[in-house]
C-alpha cells in the first residue's frame, strides 16, 4: 500500500497534445531547436535558401557569435517584481524593442506566408515588415493585420514608376515606415543555392519531387497553397515570380545598380513617414545617412547573405551611437537569437533589434504557431535577463550592464 501511494505521488502523466504542430513545439527550447524542426520538414533546397549565407558563411556565424563576446554586469537586490519591456519606435508604442524584418518568398516555408507572420506580430505587439519580394500583397497583409504596426521594404528597382506605385499603395494601406535596402547592388554569392540549383519559386524537378515525397506535410501545404509569385507586381513586370528564375539573375536585371545618396531625396518626395536605411555597415555611412535626413539606421549585413566578412551589426552599435548621438533611431538587424541578445543590443545603444531568419525558420518548423512560439520566447528571455540583471524597464538598461570580454 505504501509503495502504491509513493508511486501515485510521483507518477504525473502529461496530457496528450492532439495538435501535431503544438506537440512538436512542446519539445522546442531554443531557436536552434526550431531550426532542426525546419530542416526536417522543409525540402533541402528550401531550407538552405532560408538558412544559408554568402560564400564561406563566416559572417552568418559571427552575426550571432559576436553577442557571446559580451558578458553581463548584473546588479543585485533591486526590486524586479514588475517588469516592462515596452517602448516606442518612431513614436509608436510596441510591446518590446523588436521589429520583424522583411523576408522574400516567405510562402516557400508555409502556404500562409506573410499573412501568418503579420498576424503573429500583431498578437505580440511588434512591427512587421513586408518585402518588395513578398508573396502576399500589401493589401492582403493590411487586411490580416489591420491595427498592428506595419513597415514596407523597398528594393530600388530600375522601374521607378513601379516602386512609386508600391510606396503609394503601402501608404494608402496604413504602413507606418519604410526600409530602403541599400546593400544589394548585386546579389551575394550564396553557394548553398548554387549547389542546389535553387530558383524562385522552386522548380518541381526530379530532385524536388523526391525531396518532397520525403516531406509530405510541406509538399501538401505547398501544392494546396496555389502559385507563388511576387504578389505586389503580378502583371506589372516580366519577372513577377510566375516563372522560375535564379535570384541572382533577377537582381541583376531588375535592381538599380546606380542607386546613390541622391535617391534618398527622391524617396522622401513620395513618402512622408519614417525612412530606415537597411544595410549600413560603417560609422561613416551612418553619419552620412543622418546628414541625408533619414530617420533610422538599420545596422545590417543582410543576415550574412551578401558580403562575407562584413562587420557584424552588434559590433557597430556603440560606435554608431557615439557618432550620431540621438539624431536617428538605431536598429540592430541580424544575429539575435535570444532575449538576452536584445538586452545586450539595448545596453550598447540600439533602440531596437530586428530579425528575419529566426521567424522564417519558425514558420518552416511550425507555421503561424511557430512564429508565436518564437516571439513569446524572445519576450520571456528579455524579461528574464532584465530581472537577473536588476533592470525593471528598458530605460534602466545602460552601458554599464555589459562589457566586452577580454
Amino acid at each position: 500500500m505504501k509503495m502504491w501511494e509513493s508511486f501515485r505521488s510521483v507518477a504525473q502523466f502529461d496530457s496528450f497534445e492532439w495538435n501535431p504542430t503544438q506537440r512538436k513545439l512542446k519539445s522546442v527550447a531554443s531557436v536552434d531547436d526550431l531550426r532542426r524542426l525546419a530542416k526536417r520538414r522543409l525540402p533541402a533546397g528550401v531550407f538552405d535558401y532560408i538558412d544559408g549565407g554568402a560564400e564561406d558563411e563566416r559572417t552568418l556565424a559571427t552575426n550571432s557569435s559576436d553577442f557571446s563576446r559580451l558578458e553581463f554586469r548584473p546588479r543585485i537586490l533591486r526590486d524586479v517584481s514588475e517588469l516592462d519591456t515596452s517602448t516606442t519606435i518612431f513614436d509608436k508604442p510596441v510591446a518590446m524593442p523588436v521589429v520583424l524584418s522583411p523576408t522574400g518568398f516567405t510562402r516557400i516555408a508555409d502556404a500562409q506566408g506573410e499573412l501568418a507572420v503579420t498576424r503573429a506580430a500583431a498578437r505580440a505587439g511588434v512591427p512587421w515588415s513586408l518585402s518588395t519580394m513578398g508573396t502576399r500583397s500589401i493589401e492582403e497583409c493590411a487586411e490580416a493585420n489591420p491595427n498592428g504596426e506595419k513597415w514596407f521594404q523597398i528594393y530600388a528597382w530600375k522601374d521607378r514608376a513601379l516602386v512609386q506605385d508600391l510606396v503609394e499603395r503601402a501608404a494608402a494601406a496604413g504602413y507606418g515606415a519604410v526600409w530602403l535596402t541599400v546593400d544589394t547592388a548585386v546579389l551575394g554569392r550564396r553557394e548553398r543555392d548554387v549547389r542546389r540549383g535553387m530558383t524562385l519559386p522552386p522548380k518541381l524537378g526530379p530532385r524536388t519531387l523526391i525531396d518532397g515525397a520525403l516531406r509530405p506535410s510541406w509538399t501538401l501545404d505547398f501544392l494546396r497553397g496555389g502559385p507563388i509569385t511576387f504578389a505586389n507586381i503580378v502583371g506589372q513586370n516580366d519577372e513577377d515570380g510566375s516563372t522560375a528564375i535564379s535570384l541572382a539573375d533577377h537582381v541583376h536585371r531588375q535592381f538599380d545598380q546606380a542607386l546613390s545618396w541622391d535617391d534618398i531625396e527622391w524617396l522622401r518626395s513620395i513618402w512622408s513617414g519614417p525612412i530606415v536605411l537597411k544595410g549600413i555597415q560603417t560609422v561613416a555611412d551612418a553619419k552620412q545617412a543622418v546628414a541625408a535626413g533619414v530617420d533610422g539606421i538599420g545596422l545590417s549585413n543582410h543576415g550574412g547573405r551578401q558580403l562575407d566578412d562584413a562587420p557584424t551589426p552588434v559590433s557597430l552599435i556603440e560606435p554608431v551611437r557615439q557618432e550620431i548621438a540621438d539624431q536617428a533611431t538605431v536598429i540592430c538587424d541580424g544575429g539575435v537569437r535570444r532575449g538576452s541578445d536584445i538586452f545586450k543590443a539595448i545596453a550598447l545603444g540600439a533602440d531596437a533589434v530586428s530579425l528575419g531568419r529566426p521567424y522564417f525558420l519558425a514558420l518552416g518548423a511550425g507555421g503561424e504557431a511557430g512564429v508565436d512560439w518564437l516571439l513569446n520566447f524572445l519576450r520571456d528571455g528579455l524579461e528574464r535577463t532584465m530581472a537577473l540583471s536588476g533592470c525593471r524597464t528598458l530605460a534602466e538598461i545602460d552601458r554599464d550592464m555589459v562589457a566586452w570580454k577580454r
